[in-house]
């Protein structure tokens, strides 16, 4: 859970590096918290609400931890544009976020993984 409150924790940060981990833990829990909103808005609550205020609630910090992922394999934050071209963006993004970060240093700092380590 760590995981998911350090990316709350740092809302609006574009610059730095976000690894692997850090990123698909924070998609895990923010899967699951959507999941779980939409099942009480429709299927207790009957309002639909719920489930789009969190997704405009984490929609910064979701960004924000997506660009510091591209970031840490060395790519530009602008990256996350791939994500609108129909088809293959996604794909391409995806390939981008699950691939491995730079093991040294770049323009956008220190590797993660061995800052903590």
């Amino acid at each position: 859970m760590h995981w998911y409150l350090d990316v709350l924790k740092k809302y609006a940060a574009f610059s730095g590096r976000a690894r692997r981990q850090e990123f698909w833990m924070f998609t895990l829990i923010n899967v699951i918290i959507q999941l779980v909103l939409t099942g009480l808005d429709y299927g207790v609550l009957g309002l639909g609400i719920l489930g789009p205020i969190y997704v405009l609630l984490t929609f910064l910090p979701s960004l924000a931890v997506t660009v510091r992922r591209l970031h840490d394999t060395g790519r530009s934050g602008w990256f996350v544009l791939l994500g609108i071209i129909p088809l293959v963006g996604p794909i391409i993004l995806l390939v981008f976020l699950a691939g491995e970060g730079k093991p040294e240093a770049n323009e956008h700092g220190e590797n993660p993984k061995l800052a903590t380590a």
